[in-house]
Protein backbone atom coordinates (compact mmCIF):
# COMPACT_ATOMS: atom_id res chain seq x y z
CA UNK A 1 0.00 0.00 0.00
CA UNK A 2 1.27 3.49 -0.82
CA UNK A 3 1.63 4.98 2.64
CA UNK A 4 1.53 8.66 1.74
CA UNK A 5 -1.35 8.39 -0.75
CA UNK A 6 -3.59 5.85 0.94
CA UNK A 7 -2.98 5.37 4.63
CA UNK A 8 -4.09 8.59 6.21
CA UNK A 9 -6.14 11.50 4.91
CA UNK A 10 -8.44 14.03 6.46
CA UNK A 11 -11.77 15.48 5.45
CA UNK A 12 -13.60 18.42 6.96
CA UNK A 13 -17.29 18.64 7.84
CA UNK A 14 -18.27 22.07 9.16
CA UNK A 15 -14.66 22.67 10.15
CA UNK A 16 -14.30 19.43 12.10
CA UNK A 17 -11.82 16.73 11.11
CA UNK A 18 -12.91 13.28 10.05
CA UNK A 19 -10.16 10.76 9.45
CA UNK A 20 -10.52 8.51 6.44
CA UNK A 21 -8.55 5.96 4.43
CA UNK A 22 -8.79 4.64 0.88
CA UNK A 23 -9.47 0.93 0.49
CA UNK A 24 -9.89 -0.32 -3.08
CA UNK A 25 -10.72 3.20 -4.28
CA UNK A 26 -13.43 3.62 -1.64
CA UNK A 27 -13.36 5.95 1.35
CA UNK A 28 -13.66 4.41 4.83
CA UNK A 29 -14.31 6.90 7.62
CA UNK A 30 -13.46 6.87 11.32
CA UNK A 31 -16.71 6.02 13.11
CA UNK A 32 -15.48 7.69 16.30
CA UNK A 33 -14.91 10.95 14.42
CA UNK A 34 -18.35 10.78 12.81
CA UNK A 35 -19.96 10.15 16.19
CA UNK A 36 -18.11 13.10 17.67
CA UNK A 37 -19.22 15.43 14.89
CA UNK A 38 -22.88 14.38 14.95
CA UNK A 39 -23.37 13.93 18.69
CA UNK A 40 -21.28 16.85 19.92
CA UNK A 41 -20.01 14.53 22.64
CA UNK A 42 -16.77 15.44 24.35
CA UNK A 43 -16.08 11.70 24.68
CA UNK A 44 -16.71 10.34 21.17
CA UNK A 45 -14.99 7.00 21.88
CA UNK A 46 -17.34 6.29 24.78
CA UNK A 47 -20.29 7.50 22.72
CA UNK A 48 -19.39 5.04 19.94
CA UNK A 49 -18.85 2.17 22.39
CA UNK A 50 -22.29 2.79 23.92
CA UNK A 51 -23.87 3.15 20.49
CA UNK A 52 -22.14 0.00 19.25
CA UNK A 53 -23.59 -1.93 22.18
CA UNK A 54 -27.01 -0.55 21.35
CA UNK A 55 -26.67 -1.58 17.71
CA UNK A 56 -25.41 -5.00 18.77
CA UNK A 57 -28.37 -5.54 21.09
CA UNK A 58 -30.91 -4.39 18.51
CA UNK A 59 -29.37 -6.60 15.84
CA UNK A 60 -29.27 -9.55 18.24
CA UNK A 61 -32.93 -9.18 19.10
CA UNK A 62 -33.90 -8.95 15.44
CA UNK A 63 -31.80 -11.95 14.47
CA UNK A 64 -32.43 -14.27 17.42
CA UNK A 65 -35.95 -15.33 16.43
CA UNK A 66 -34.87 -16.20 12.90
CA UNK A 67 -31.42 -17.68 13.39
CA UNK A 68 -31.13 -18.71 17.02
CA UNK A 69 -28.98 -17.35 19.77
CA UNK A 70 -25.36 -17.46 18.71
CA UNK A 71 -22.81 -15.86 20.99
CA UNK A 72 -21.30 -13.60 18.34
CA UNK A 73 -24.37 -13.07 16.18
CA UNK A 74 -24.64 -9.35 16.90
CA UNK A 75 -20.93 -8.76 16.39
CA UNK A 76 -21.13 -10.59 13.07
CA UNK A 77 -23.94 -8.34 11.91
CA UNK A 78 -22.07 -5.18 12.92
CA UNK A 79 -18.95 -6.39 11.11
CA UNK A 80 -20.84 -6.44 7.81
CA UNK A 81 -20.55 -2.64 7.63
CA UNK A 82 -17.79 -1.82 10.13
CA UNK A 83 -14.16 -2.93 10.09
CA UNK A 84 -10.94 -2.03 11.86
CA UNK A 85 -8.33 -0.08 9.89
CA UNK A 86 -5.24 1.90 10.88
CA UNK A 87 -5.56 5.66 11.15
CA UNK A 88 -3.35 8.26 12.76
CA UNK A 89 -4.27 8.88 16.40
CA UNK A 90 -3.93 11.97 18.60
CA UNK A 91 -0.43 10.85 19.62
CA UNK A 92 0.70 10.80 16.00
CA UNK A 93 0.90 6.99 15.77
CA UNK A 94 -1.01 4.71 13.44
CA UNK A 95 -3.61 2.85 15.49
CA UNK A 96 -6.42 0.47 14.67
CA UNK A 97 -9.87 2.05 14.82
CA UNK A 98 -13.41 1.23 13.74
CA UNK A 99 -14.16 2.46 10.23
CA UNK A 100 -17.13 2.24 7.90
CA UNK A 101 -17.70 2.99 4.25
CA UNK A 102 -20.42 5.32 3.02
CA UNK A 103 -23.14 2.69 3.30
CA UNK A 104 -22.05 1.75 6.81
CA UNK A 105 -21.87 5.36 7.98
CA UNK A 106 -25.39 5.95 6.69
CA UNK A 107 -26.62 2.99 8.76
CA UNK A 108 -24.83 4.27 11.87
CA UNK A 109 -26.25 7.77 11.39
CA UNK A 110 -29.75 6.32 11.74
CA UNK A 111 -28.94 5.56 15.38
CA UNK A 112 -27.61 9.05 16.19
CA UNK A 113 -30.24 11.70 16.97
CA UNK A 114 -28.68 14.83 15.53
CA UNK A 115 -29.84 17.91 13.59
CA UNK A 116 -26.65 17.53 11.57
CA UNK A 117 -27.67 14.12 10.20
CA UNK A 118 -29.18 15.39 6.94
CA UNK A 119 -26.38 17.88 6.14
CA UNK A 120 -23.88 15.13 6.92
CA UNK A 121 -25.61 12.74 4.52
CA UNK A 122 -25.36 15.34 1.77
CA UNK A 123 -21.69 15.92 2.61
CA UNK A 124 -21.05 12.18 2.54
CA UNK A 125 -22.68 11.86 -0.86
CA UNK A 126 -20.58 14.75 -2.18
CA UNK A 127 -17.34 13.21 -0.91
CA UNK A 128 -18.22 9.87 -2.51
CA UNK A 129 -19.20 11.48 -5.81
CA UNK A 130 -15.97 13.48 -5.93
CA UNK A 131 -14.01 10.28 -5.39
CA UNK A 132 -15.76 8.64 -8.34
CA UNK A 133 -14.91 11.66 -10.46
CA UNK A 134 -11.27 11.47 -9.41
CA UNK A 135 -11.07 7.79 -10.36
CA UNK A 136 -12.33 8.70 -13.82
CA UNK A 137 -10.07 11.76 -14.05
CA UNK A 138 -7.18 11.88 -11.53
CA UNK A 139 -6.37 15.46 -12.51
CA UNK A 140 -9.49 16.59 -10.66
CA UNK A 141 -7.94 15.57 -7.34
CA UNK A 142 -4.89 17.72 -8.10
CA UNK A 143 -7.10 20.65 -9.15
CA UNK A 144 -9.06 20.45 -5.89
CA UNK A 145 -5.85 20.28 -3.91
CA UNK A 146 -4.50 23.40 -5.62
CA UNK A 147 -7.75 25.25 -4.97
CA UNK A 148 -7.57 24.45 -1.25
CA UNK A 149 -3.96 25.62 -0.97
CA UNK A 150 -4.88 28.82 -2.79
CA UNK A 151 -7.78 29.50 -0.41
CA UNK A 152 -5.36 29.13 2.49
CA UNK A 153 -3.19 31.90 1.09
CA UNK A 154 -0.31 30.04 -0.50
CA UNK A 155 1.26 31.72 -3.58
CA UNK A 156 0.48 30.08 -6.91
CA UNK A 157 4.13 29.46 -7.76
CA UNK A 158 4.59 27.67 -4.41
CA UNK A 159 1.44 25.61 -5.07
CA UNK A 160 2.82 24.51 -8.44
CA UNK A 161 6.03 23.31 -6.81
CA UNK A 162 4.11 21.54 -4.05
CA UNK A 163 1.89 19.80 -6.59
CA UNK A 164 4.90 18.69 -8.61
CA UNK A 165 6.54 17.48 -5.41
CA UNK A 166 3.50 15.33 -4.62
CA UNK A 167 3.71 13.73 -8.06
CA UNK A 168 7.42 13.02 -7.59
CA UNK A 169 6.77 11.57 -4.15
CA UNK A 170 4.02 9.29 -5.44
CA UNK A 171 6.31 7.98 -8.20
CA UNK A 172 8.93 7.16 -5.59
CA UNK A 173 6.58 5.43 -3.15
CA UNK A 174 5.09 3.45 -6.04
CA UNK A 175 8.60 2.20 -6.81
CA UNK A 176 9.14 1.28 -3.16
CA UNK A 177 5.88 -0.65 -3.05
CA UNK A 178 6.62 -2.49 -6.31
CA UNK A 179 10.15 -3.30 -5.15
CA UNK A 180 9.17 -4.99 -1.91
CA UNK A 181 8.33 -2.33 0.70
CA UNK A 182 5.21 -3.14 2.70
CA UNK A 183 5.55 -1.74 6.22
CA UNK A 184 4.87 1.89 7.03
CA UNK A 185 7.99 2.02 9.20
CA UNK A 186 10.12 1.07 6.19
CA UNK A 187 8.68 3.95 4.15
CA UNK A 188 9.61 6.27 7.02
CA UNK A 189 13.17 4.94 7.21
CA UNK A 190 13.73 5.34 3.48
CA UNK A 191 12.30 8.86 3.57
CA UNK A 192 14.59 9.75 6.45
CA UNK A 193 17.62 8.57 4.45
CA UNK A 194 16.75 11.00 1.65
CA UNK A 195 15.92 13.89 3.97
CA UNK A 196 19.03 13.43 6.10
CA UNK A 197 21.23 13.22 3.02
CA UNK A 198 19.62 16.32 1.52
CA UNK A 199 19.34 18.57 4.56
CA UNK A 200 21.43 16.91 7.25
CA UNK A 201 18.29 16.43 9.35
CA UNK A 202 15.88 13.58 9.96
CA UNK A 203 12.22 14.39 9.43
CA UNK A 204 11.48 14.68 13.16
CA UNK A 205 14.45 17.02 13.70
CA UNK A 206 13.46 19.08 10.67
CA UNK A 207 9.91 19.46 12.03
CA UNK A 208 11.27 20.45 15.43
CA UNK A 209 13.37 23.13 13.77
CA UNK A 210 10.25 24.55 12.16
CA UNK A 211 8.19 24.28 15.32
CA UNK A 212 5.84 21.67 13.87
CA UNK A 213 4.07 18.82 15.62
CA UNK A 214 1.72 16.68 13.52
CA UNK A 215 1.64 19.07 10.55
CA UNK A 216 2.94 18.01 7.16
CA UNK A 217 6.55 19.17 6.92
CA UNK A 218 6.37 19.83 3.18
CA UNK A 219 3.45 22.20 3.63
CA UNK A 220 5.84 24.42 5.61
CA UNK A 221 8.85 24.37 3.29
CA UNK A 222 10.07 27.32 1.27
CA UNK A 223 10.61 27.10 -2.50
CA UNK A 224 14.22 25.88 -2.44
CA UNK A 225 13.46 23.34 0.25
CA UNK A 226 10.69 21.88 -1.92
CA UNK A 227 12.92 21.82 -4.99
CA UNK A 228 15.76 20.04 -3.19
CA UNK A 229 13.33 17.53 -1.69
CA UNK A 230 12.06 16.79 -5.20
CA UNK A 231 15.62 16.45 -6.46
CA UNK A 232 16.50 13.91 -3.78
CA UNK A 233 13.38 11.84 -4.35
CA UNK A 234 13.50 12.01 -8.16
CA UNK A 235 17.19 11.01 -8.12
CA UNK A 236 16.43 8.08 -5.82
CA UNK A 237 13.62 6.95 -8.13
CA UNK A 238 15.94 6.98 -11.15
CA UNK A 239 18.62 5.03 -9.26
CA UNK A 240 16.03 2.37 -8.38
CA UNK A 241 14.93 2.08 -12.00
CA UNK A 242 18.42 2.12 -13.50
CA UNK A 243 19.73 -0.57 -11.16
CA UNK A 244 16.43 -2.47 -10.85
CA UNK A 245 16.85 -2.35 -7.08
CA UNK A 246 14.92 -4.87 -5.00
CA UNK A 247 14.43 -5.28 -1.26
CA UNK A 248 14.74 -2.96 1.69
CA UNK A 249 18.54 -2.96 2.08
CA UNK A 250 19.28 -2.01 -1.53
CA UNK A 251 16.49 0.57 -1.60
CA UNK A 252 17.90 2.09 1.57
CA UNK A 253 21.36 2.38 0.01
CA UNK A 254 19.85 4.02 -3.07
CA UNK A 255 17.85 6.43 -0.92
CA UNK A 256 20.95 7.43 0.99
CA UNK A 257 22.80 8.06 -2.30
CA UNK A 258 19.90 10.05 -3.76
CA UNK A 259 19.80 12.23 -0.67
CA UNK A 260 23.57 12.77 -0.73
CA UNK A 261 23.43 13.93 -4.35
CA UNK A 262 20.73 16.45 -3.46
CA UNK A 263 22.69 17.42 -0.36
CA UNK A 264 25.75 18.21 -2.46
CA UNK A 265 23.61 20.51 -4.61
CA UNK A 266 22.29 22.22 -1.47
CA UNK A 267 25.79 22.82 -0.15
CA UNK A 268 26.92 24.36 -3.45
CA UNK A 269 23.90 26.64 -3.53
CA UNK A 270 24.43 27.71 0.07
CA UNK A 271 28.09 28.42 -0.63
CA UNK A 272 27.18 30.60 -3.59
CA UNK A 273 24.36 32.42 -1.78
CA UNK A 274 26.32 32.67 1.48
CA UNK A 275 23.25 31.65 3.50
CA UNK A 276 21.51 28.43 4.53
CA UNK A 277 18.62 27.03 2.49
CA UNK A 278 16.77 25.64 5.49
CA UNK A 279 14.58 28.21 7.21
CA UNK A 280 13.00 27.70 10.63
CA UNK A 281 9.88 29.64 9.59
CA UNK A 282 6.66 27.93 8.55
CA UNK A 283 3.11 28.63 7.42
CA UNK A 284 1.50 28.13 10.83
CA UNK A 285 0.29 31.70 10.70
CA UNK A 286 -2.21 30.48 8.14
CA UNK A 287 -5.02 28.04 8.88
CA UNK A 288 -4.05 24.38 8.78
CA UNK A 289 -4.61 22.85 5.37
CA UNK A 290 -6.84 19.84 4.97
CA UNK A 291 -6.66 18.24 1.56
CA UNK A 292 -10.08 16.85 0.63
Amino acid sequence: MNQEKDLEKMALFEGQKIRRVLVNDEWWFSVVDVCGVLSGSGRPKKYWNDLKQKIDNETFEQASDKIGRFKNEAEFQLSTFCRQLKLISSDGKMRTTDCANTEGILRIIQSIPSPKAEPFKRWLAKVGYERLQEIENPELAMDRMKAIYEKKGYPKDWIDKRARGIAVRHSLTDEWRDRGIKRGSDYAILTNEIMEGTFGLKVTDYKNLKGLDRENLRDHMEDMELILTMLGEATTTEIHRTEDSQGFNKLRTDSREGGEISGEARQKIEKRLKRPIIKPGNFLGRKNIEIQ
